[in-house]
């Protein structure tokens, strides 16, 4: 079996860093903030012109019809970039559930959104609050297990606080009706399950973006930065922390791309993998960015420097498509339910959740 991303998977992923890279810097992400605009318009533009936000619709739907598999890498290179904009909510997981939503309203805000006419938010029912509705044009909420797809004039938005400048969020007050159902609960079941499955692993191969960049930020300064005439980074210290947080990334980032590889399974398996990777990559992302703030010393807890953004961002995405907590029981409950369990590994995973809760 060939585990290896293809050449197309690597040269897609690799336009959109290179784009990423040229109109995503620290410098616009500042500027961008000192605006108080939610988003690039231009930068977004160009994004749109690439075609990236249908790339998981199926083609008999006006999409490229590929899998997560093809979008995991985008995915992590948007969390490289700390890109504001919604790129891998909407292509990887509300396009394709309004693609696997039969409805003639549906049909229509899909169509709206391949032609970059419109955007969407998505209030999944397990994130607490709507990340950018303020800038959709339309929103795809629940109620009761059914699904509703509601035009954002039709709502009155309340913004709620959050660590991140450029996830603006949202607490949607609205009223559900048969007009704006779009899938009744039996219906929408399985598309929702499916969207927190991406969603979960999306949010994962962000950020192992962003401690990606996070270690090369904090690499970058150690070989600048110079005390008593040497640079910081031959120090024992330093050369260590940079180490354990690279080491981190490493186990995490396989695991990520195990769970993209394995969602269309879409059992109990392929859920614990996405779980385990969002464990994983969440952890990844909080050691590369308290470590790249501690080797830039106080300076690393101010917007003038660049990992503030990937510190936020992970603050951000830790606590989206599941915390820690549920994805923890989600991957104990896979692993005691395998009929190869023993009494010892089960003695262990309660022992392990006693000491994570003191």
């Amino acid at each position: 079996m060939d585990f290896a991303f293809s050449d197309e998977q690597q040269a897609i992923a690799e336009v959109v860093r290179n784009l990423l890279r040229a109109e995503c810097s620290g410098a616009d992400l500042r500027r961008l903030m000192d605006s108080g605009q939610p988003r690039d318009d231009a930068r977004w533009r160009q994004i749109l012109d690439l075609g990236l936000t249908g790339i998981m619709v199926p083609e008999d739907r006006g999409g490229l019809g590929l899998d997560e598999t093809d979008f995991v890498l985008i995915a992590q290179a948007c969390g490289h970039a700390a890109l504001p904009e919604p790129l891998v909510e909407l292509a990887g997981v509300v396009l394709p559930l309004l693609a696997a939503i039969d409805h003639p309203r549906a049909a229509e805000e899909l169509e709206r959104a391949l032609a970059g006419e419109a955007t969407l938010a998505f209030g999944h029912p397990s994130n607490p609050f709507v990340a950018d509705a303020d800038t959709a044009k339309a929103l795809l909420l629940v109620h009761d297990g059914a699904l509703h797809l509601v035009e954002r004039a039709d709502v009155d938005l309340v913004a709620q606080p959050g660590v991140d400048p450029f996830r603006r969020l949202s607490r949607v007050v609205w009223t559900p009706s048969a007009k704006t159902r779009v899938a009744d609960a039996r219906t929408a079941a399985p598309v929702l399950a499916a969207a927190f499955e991406r969603g979960a692993v999306f949010a994962a191969a962000q950020c192992i973006g962003l401690a990606e960049r996070s270690v090369e930020l904090a690499v970058d300064y150690a070989r600048e930065r110079t005390q008593f005439g040497k640079p910081i980074g031959v120090n024992q210290a330093v050369k260590h922390l940079l180490a354990t947080a690279q080491v981190r990334i490493e186990f995490a980032r396989p695991v990520v791309f195990a769970a993209a590889a394995e969602r269309a399974a879409d059992n109990a398996l392929s859920r614990a993998r996405a779980s385990h990777a969002k464990l994983a990559a969440a952890e990844a992302a909080s050691l590369a960015a308290r470590t790249a703030i501690q080797v830039h010393g106080a300076m690393g807890y101010s917007w003038e420097v660049d990992v503030h953004f990937l510190l936020k961002r992970g603050l951000a995405l830790a606590g989206v498509w599941g915390d820690e907590s549920l994805h923890r029981a989600r991957v104990k409950a896979c692993a005691l339910a395998s009929p190869d369990t023993d009494h010892s590994f089960a003695w262990a995973a309660q022992k392990e959740d006693a000491a994570h809760a003191a």
